[in-house]
This record gives C-alpha cells, structure tokens and sequence, in this order.
C-alpha cells in the first residue's frame, strides 16, 4: 500500500476507533475522553495494530493540542489572565518547585533513582498536569469562566510555559555545571519571544486581521487565523520552547482583536477534530498488559502521586486567599500527570536520565490518572458536600472563608445583599442605589474590591457561599439577597446557607446551568433568572410586538413563562405534561413524595 494513503487509512482507523469509544461512554454515561482514549488503546501497537505510521498520527495529533491551546488563549484574554496573575505565576511556579523536590527528595530515598539529578528529572514529569484533559472537562461542565476553572487553568498555563524551560534544561542534566548557563539561556529566549508577542499584538496582528477581513472571504479569514496559530507555534518549537506555549500565545495576540469571537467559531470544529486524535494517540502510547501485569506498583503511584500534588495545591491557593472549596477543586483537577509528560519522559530516556522500566512505569501511571481525572473533577460538587458534613473539616472550611475586611460605610439593616460585582452586579448596584436603597456587596476578588473602594460602595470582603461571610452581612436584617455569581457550586451554598441563617429573606439568584433551576427553587430561592433563557424572552418580546402582537397580551405571556421556570425552552420540563398521563396515580404519588 502507498505510504500516503496508508496514513489516510491510518487517520480514518484512529477516528472511526475515537469516535466508536466515545459513543459507548456516552452511552455509560462516562466522559467522552476515556472513550477517545479507549478506542486508541483498541487500534494502537499494543491492541488490534491496526495503525502502521503511529509517528505521524502522534504529529499530527500534536494539532489538536496546538488549537485547544490556541482556543483557550482567544477565550482566556489577557484580561482575564491578569485576574489571576498572582496564583498563576506565584502558585504555579511554587507548585512545580515543590512538586520537584519532594520527588527529588522521595525517589533518591527509596531508591527509584540512582542520582539526584534523575530525581529532579523525575520531579519534573511529575509537576505537570494535564490542560488538555482539564480543559475539556472543564467546557463540558461549563465551569471555564468560574473562580475555580480560572484558578485552575492559570496554573496549567504556567505548567505549559515551564515545559519549554525543562526541554530546554534537559540536555544539561547530564552536565550539572551547564544546568545554570542553559536556564539563563532559555529564560532570555522566553523574555525575548513575550516581548515580540506583545508587541506583534499591539501593533501587527489587529490590522492584519482587520485586513483579511475586509475581503469577506471565510476561506481566507481561516487560514489566516491557522496559519498565524501554527506559525507561532513553530515558531517557539524553534526557539527551543513549546508548540503549546506559541499556539497560546498566538490566541492571546488575537483576544483583545474585535475579530476573536469570530476566529474562534471557524477553528473551534478544527480543535475539535484534532483534539479526539490527540486522545485517541494517548490511548495509542498505553500498554494494557504492562498495566495489568504491574497493576498493583501502578495503582500505589497513581495513589502517592494524586494524593502528593493535591496536598501540595489546596495549600499553595489557600495561601493566596481563595476560598478552600477553590483550593480543593484545583488540587483534584491538577493531581494528574499531564500528557506533556509523555514527551518529556521521552527525550529523558533517550538521554539516559531514566531506566526503560522507570519509563514505562511513567507512562502507566500518567494514563491511569488522566483516566481517573474527568471522573474526579465531574464529582467535585459532590466531594465538597461530604467534606462539609465532616465536623472538623467543615470547622476548617469555615475558618478559612473567614471575612477579609468589611467597609465602613456598610449599613447593616433593611439593606439589600447583592453577591458579586461583575458586569451583572454592578448595574444592579447602580439601579438599586438610584432608588436609595441600601446596598451591601459581597465579593472575594481583590480588583472588583479595589474598585468597590473607589466608588465609595459599601462591601464586605469575602465569599459569599461562607455562613461566617453571610452572618457578617447581617443576612437575618436584610431585607433581599441576590446572587449574581457565575459559580455554579457557591451559588447553591450561598442560597442554602442564607436560608438556614434567615429563612424567610426574599432571594433572586442567578442559574448558570439548566439543572440548576430547579435545584435552587428547591433550596429556597424566591426567584432564579436564567440569562440565557432570559435574553431569549426579550428577544421574544420585541419581535411579537413588531409582528404586531398587543403588548398586554405579550407580557401576560412572558410572565406565565417565568412561573413555569422557562418550561418551553427546557426539553425536559416541556415533555412532562406529555409523560405525566402515562403513568398511573400511584406512580405520580411516589414521585411526589420522592422529590
């Protein structure tokens, strides 16, 4: 068979085998990835070998990581990476430092390494996380924009950044005495490629992008925009660094752009595409046999280093004064072995820095906690329940969700707790102030204080999903609370918990997610606004008025479907009144009583 379409018959092999694992799991109700993974286990060297050219499928798997990076730095913004600034560089860098020498540390002592130098190589495999695997659990849980998924993802990019220094320091392990001259080296290398990029992005990219636009050709807008992703990426694979850190760089250029929204509609299908390849090549590189025939030695790794990075993370972000529910979730979610690790451990048996059993053992217990790691962060919200039931964890808990600091103008009585001061709480707090009514914002992010301080607003510093936060505010004096956070998790606790403090407050709270409806109905809610659902409403409005439809009877209608908690726009709440008659009294009465 001809080599090039051997390839092609390799590449459709791989994604008929993605896409086969990834409906099972869908049909177990298990994250797509693992069924990605699974069916590159199934057609792999080590199952089926059914793929001949596994190089250049793993070449071009590294596209899909090359655009998730891509679209994670047009959705990211520089904007919001200066949100997190601090734990990013502060906490990222301190948990790679820590991570390798603990393991420096562990691995000479017991012996799994013969020098030091081995130990801190080993250390550095295992520092990294996995920003692909996260990054995906975090879309399909829609969690990218909350506290937790940002403090998360700061790390992971700090991870991926540091990966390009390692590469570039590998080499001179071998030679102690060179170890400093190549880090210097590498650091002016990455000082020099941001320097470039901020200015490429001020002043080249918006008026190309701005250019290519101007032809109206979709065509040419995309491979404008896939041309500059894996140009850049090249670029720093050049410079020594990583393909990871230019493809994301690439997408921060393109953020502030008024084109980004649009770039990334046309790469988000590539990514897509690109990305079940590179899982399915993970899938590839796995060894089921070794993993059973070593299972026992695997799972004791997965256990110290899950077990390990958690306890290293949920310190370092609680240090940074994040709440610990922020701290827990970012410890689970980066308590794997990422898939970068691959490539590293790679080049480090090449250069002889580790033994080929070392290696694989590497190998093994990376896939084993990527497969662990959508499972984990999916029963995050269920963790945090049970460690709240715990008393001296959830003493601890409430202890480090202590008030920060409170204003001094804040009237603590018949006022109006309003949780957060994003764009959604800040024209609340504008239009409740113009009324003369006394406002007391709650809110945990240092910036949105600082401006809370400038505009003279009452606050009080802290997380509003904390009883001692909530008492603080008076919450059994005010007369209303509303919830404006994009937290899906804190918003459910701050309703419970203000209600336990004072179960008759009158609550308005914002629903992230479509489950989350009714559950925070069933908590004690007296309202929960849908945004989506309810730019859909307004929407609606303006268009049956200009069709001529009588503004009473629109309103009459718009009311009837808030009361129905936006049943028609909820397939699942739509189709009861149609299940409801099939099932016989005596069901519909235990149901009842069930929920």
């Amino acid at each position: 068979m001809q080599e090039d379409f051997r390839l092609i018959v390799d590449l459709v092999t791989v994604l008929a085998a993605a896409s086969f694992g990834g409906l099972l799991a869908a049909a177990l109700r298990l994250p797509v990835l693992l069924g990605y993974i699974f069916g590159g286990i199934v057609v792999g060297p080590t199952g089926l070998g059914l793929i001949k050219e596994l190089v250049q499928v793993e070449t071009l798997a590294q596209f899909g990581v090359a655009f998730l990076l891509f679209a994670l730095g047009v959705e990211f913004s520089l904007k919001q990476l200066n949100k997190v600034r601090a734990i990013a560089v502060g906490g990222g860098t301190l948990q790679i430092l820590l991570t390798i020498a603990l393991t420096t540390a562990v691995s000479v002592l017991v012996g799994w390494v013969e020098t030091p130098t081995q130990g801190i190589f080993l250390g550095g495999i295992l520092s990294l996380s996995s920003t692909a695997v996260v990054l995906r659990s975090l879309m399909e849980t829609n969690e990218t924009e909350s506290p937790q998924g940002q403090v998360t993802l700061g790390i992971l990019i700090i991870q991926d950044l540091a990966l390009g220094l390692m590469l570039a320091v590998l080499p001179a392990l071998n030679h102690p005495e060179s170890v400093g001259i190549a880090v210097v080296k590498a650091l002016s290398v990455t000082a020099l490629f941001a320097g470039a990029a901020i200015a490429a992005g001020i002043w080249v990219i918006p008026p190309f992008l701005r250019w290519v636009a101007s032809t109206e050709s979709r065509e040419l807008f995309l491979l404008s925009v896939i041309v500059l992703c894996l140009g850049i990426a090249l670029l720093t694979e050049n410079l020594g660094l990583s393909i990871e850190m230019g493809a994301f760089v690439a997408g921060l250029m393109i953020s502030e752009v008024e084109y980004a929204d649009q770039a990334l509609t046309y790469v988000e299908p590539l990514r897509d595409v690109f990305a079940t390849l590179f899982f399915a090549a993970i899938g590839m590189l796995i060894d089921p046999i070794f993993l059973l025939q070593n299972w026992e030695l695997i799972l004791s790794l997965v256990a110290i280093v899950m077990i390990g990075k958690f306890l290293i993370v949920v310190p370092l972000v609680s240090i940074f004064r994040y709440p610990l529910r922020v701290a827990i979730f970012a410890g689970l979610g980066l308590a794997q072995i990422g898939e970068f690790s691959f490539v590293l451990a790679s080049e480090g048996q090449k250069l002889g820095l580790v033994s080929r059993r070392v290696y694989l053992l590497t190998l093994g217990t990376t896939a084993v906690t990527l497969m662990i790691t959508p499972f984990l962060l999916k029963a995050t919200p269920q963790i945090l329940l049970l460690l709240e039931k715990v008393p001296f964890l959830k003493d601890w808990m409430n202890k480090l969700d202590m008030p920060q600091e409170i204003s001094a103008n804040a009237k603590l009585k018949d006022h109006v707790v309003v949780c957060g001061y994003g764009r959604i709480g800040q024209g609340i707090v504008t239009l409740l102030q113009s009324k003369g009514y006394p406002v007391l914002v709650i809110e945990e992010s240092e910036s949105k204080v600082q401006i809370l301080r400038s505009r003279n607003i009452p606050y009080l510093y802290g997380n509003c999903a904390s009883p001692i936060v909530l008492e603080k505010a008076e919450i059994s004096h005010a007369r209303s609370m509303l919830i404006a956070i994009s937290d899906p998790i804190a918003t459910r606790l701050a309703v419970q918990r203000a209600i336990a403090i004072s179960p008759m407050i009158d609550i308005v709270a914002r629903a992230e997610k479509d489950a989350d409806i009714d559950t925070l109905y069933q908590l004690g809610a007296k309202e929960v606004v849908h945004p989506t659902f309810e730019a859909s409403l307004e929407l609606s409005t303006h268009l049956l008025i200009s069709l001529g439809e009588s503004l009473p009877s629109v309103q009459t209608e718009i009311i009837a479907m808030r009361g129905s908690r936006y049943a028609n726009f909820r397939p699942e709440i739509a189709l009861l009144p149609v299940i409801i008659p099939l099932l016989s009294p005596s069901q519909v009465e235990m149901d009842g009583n069930a929920s």
